[in-house]
């Protein structure tokens, strides 16, 4: 701590991302990456941005890539925002559209860095807790609020809630907004977005760094009412005017037309899910169901911080939580079958 520290960052307390190892050959499954590549077609737009135009600043808005958006999703490119990685975007959202009068809502076992938001942004917040399958309550939510946000399918748990349930919520709080976070989405649910041009405080966001595989690229976006993306235009512009250089736009976009590739590279994940599901579920595991590119699995005779630390001896790092509810589970993510399977022979020796 630093004398020329203000007292607000004094006060903060930060996320604290995965860890992102520096040694060679471990199986890294702690961190929700794609085991796939990009697109091929992304790989190749970004190439091409690489050339003397780089001493150009980018479009500041993007409008390529909120065209490509639109087009795969069937709404307006005024319906849609874009930001650097969805970290980004939700933190505009927590700026510029939760409101202070009252406390804003999620689920007491979610995306961590929905407090580090609210202590950024003097919001007041309430965790409503998970039912005893770790499962939102949507009935929990018909309550004053400033907003209402939650990751689906929810992280670290993996599980989904169905659109009706969505669709409940927001019918119960038509005067804030809902925020869907959906990071994981691709990997066996059905986005809200299908929702937005029927219920004008909702907003979605996800990102491009699961299902299309471009973590390292750090693209993130939003759809709602064109009054919602006004408002985090209006952040942007005043925070970073330029979120998103060219080969970031252009290999977004590109991944977004490239449906074939998407759509096989998911339903590989989505496979080799199912695979360690089974197989650990053989060994013993009690694993939640997962609608995500990772499992939440615990043991009911072994300690879950002992696992992950006999794992790593064994070269496979995964994510192991504190926290009192779930400091029993691990977080998997689902890698090559390969990978996954150098998990479950480790796991047997254990």
């Amino acid at each position: 701590m630093s004398k020329f520290w203000s007292p607000f960052v004094k006060d903060l307390v930060p996320y604290v991302p995965g860890e992102q190892p520096k040694l060679s050959k471990l199986v890294k499954l702690n961190t929700n990456e794609n085991p796939y590549g990009p697109s091929p077609k992304a790989i190749a737009a970004m190439q091409l941005e690489l050339n003397d135009d780089l001493r150009l600043y980018p479009d500041p808005n993007g409008d390529r890539l909120k065209q490509a958006v639109a087009e795969y999703y069937g709404v307006q490119p005024a319906q849609v925002f874009v930001g650097n990685g969805s970290d980004e975007v939700l933190a505009h959202a927590f700026h510029g559209l939760f409101q202070h009068e009252a406390p804003l809502l999620f689920p007491d076992i979610s995306y961590s860095f929905y407090p580090v938001y609210c202590g950024l942004y003097g919001i007041e917040y309430q965790q409503l807790a998970l039912d005893e399958q770790f499962q939102i309550r949507v009935e929990d939510y018909a309550r004053p609020n400033g907003g209402i946000i939650f990751p689906n399918p929810n992280a670290p748990t993996g599980c989904l809630l169905p659109l009706e349930a969505i669709e409940r919520l927001l019918q119960s709080s038509p005067d804030s907004v809902v925020l869907v976070d959906e990071a994981y989405i691709d990997f066996g649910g059905q986005t809200a977005i299908a929702l937005v041009d029927k219920y004008p405080n909702l907003l979605v966001t996800q990102t491009l760094s699961k299902s299309r595989s471009l973590a390292g690229l750090r693209v993130g976006i939003a759809v709602g009412h064109p009054d919602l993306i006004e408002a985090l235009e209006r952040i942007k512009n005043s925070f970073n005017s330029y979120p998103l250089d060219r080969m970031a736009i252009a290999g977004a976009a590109a991944a977004f037309a490239d449906r074939d590739y998407f759509e096989k590279t998911c339903q590989q994940v989505i496979e080799s899910r199912e695979a360690v599901v089974a197989g650990l579920q053989g060994l013993g595991f009690e694993v939640l169901p997962s609608a995500a590119n990772f499992v939440f699995a615990r043991h009911p005779g072994k300690d879950a911080a002992t696992l992950a630390a006999g794992l790593r001896e064994q070269g496979v790092i995964v994510r192991h939580f504190k926290q009192q509810r779930i400091a029993q589970f691990l977080r998997i993510t689902i890698g090559t079958p390969e990978q996954n399977q150098a998990l479950l022979d480790a796991l047997q020796g254990l």
